[in-house]
């Protein structure tokens, strides 16, 4: 267990508040990703709740071998699955349309994966720049409501959480195949809500 997981839990156990806002604000969103992924937007947050209570009577027995993190989104993870056993759903790979499009696979490198060409470039902080940006990552949110489910999920717990491919697989309960075909859509996707964003300046 890590220094910093192992003295947050310290605190935790001694009953701290504050510790467990630091825990709820730093996990919450990971949390959810993972019940979105397996319930479904209208019972995410009801599972969340749930592995919250769990997390809470459970604490005094983490042992420590995993992360916190993994510990919280595997709580989360076999609440959804046990909570909705009879409905799970299977893995589906066809594509909802987005609002631009996709884009196609020529535009990166087959070596690692990165833009041959990469489609925009805002460094600068000039209120003009920080505008754009906050236009910028209104588009893409909007492009992120408009995924499945799981392509949602998939591409926040990599991209936002931080989530190796396995965590990911071992979560969701999908294969590293899967998992990559899903998660390679979704950037196709959102990378398309960039260009088209870059070449008119609209949503």
């Amino acid at each position: 267990m890590a220094a910093d997981d192992a003295q947050l839990l310290e605190r935790l156990l001694a009953g701290e508040q504050k510790a467990f806002k630091e825990l709820v604000s730093t996990y919450q969103s990971a949390m959810r990703a993972v019940a979105y992924a397996i319930v479904g937007n209208r019972h995410a947050d009801e599972i969340v709740q749930d592995a919250w209570l769990s997390v809470v009577r459970n604490l005094s027995g983490f042992e420590g071998r995993s992360s916190l993190k993994t510990w919280l989104l595997t709580i989360t993870a076999n609440s959804a699955k046990s909570r909705y056993k009879q409905n799970r759903r299977e893995v589906l790979l066809d594509d909802l349309p987005s609002p631009h499009g996709t884009i196609d696979d020529d535009r990166f490198s087959s070596s690692d994966g990165h833009w041959l060409v990469a489609p925009f470039a805002w460094h600068q902080d000039t209120p003009e720049a920080l505008l754009t940006e906050s236009e910028l990552r209104e588009c893409l949110e909007h492009t992120l409501l408009s995924l499945s489910e799981l392509q949602s999920s998939v591409l926040l717990l990599r991209e936002r959480q931080g989530l190796e491919l396995e965590e990911i697989c071992n979560l969701l309960e999908i294969s590293l195949s899967n998992v990559r075909v899903l998660l390679h859509r979704a950037r196709l996707k959102v990378f398309a809500t960039v260009e088209h964003f870059e070449e008119t300046g609209e949503c």
